[in-house]
């Protein structure tokens, strides 16, 4: 089953934050991701604001989980660490 990884976050320092997008990109597109959403309008309904919202599609859970404890991954995540604020799950669609 396809499973979309679901990430929401504050940016709290763009310079750093930035080179996290470059790494993440290219981690994810190395394990068959595809971006669906990613920064673009929103509209916050319930629990926390966070003002930037990413949605990947992966091949299936497992696939997505790879992704993440990736080198490539894992090195990106690295600029991320102290430049934003973010909750990240997978969860696998009803496809």
């Amino acid at each position: 089953m396809p499973a979309l990884w679901i990430a929401h976050v504050t940016v709290t320092d763009e310079k750093a934050y930035k080179k996290y997008a470059v790494g993440a990109t290219a981690a994810i597109a190395e394990h068959g991701g595809e971006f669906i959403a990613r920064g673009g309008r929103y509209v916050q309904l319930e629990g926390k604001d966070r003002p930037r919202n990413v949605v990947a599609k992966f091949p299936d859970v497992e696939t997505a989980e790879k992704c993440y404890h990736s080198a490539t991954y894992q090195a990106a995540l690295e600029y991320a660490r102290g430049a934003s604020e973010r909750e990240l799950m997978i969860v696998e669609t009803t496809d």
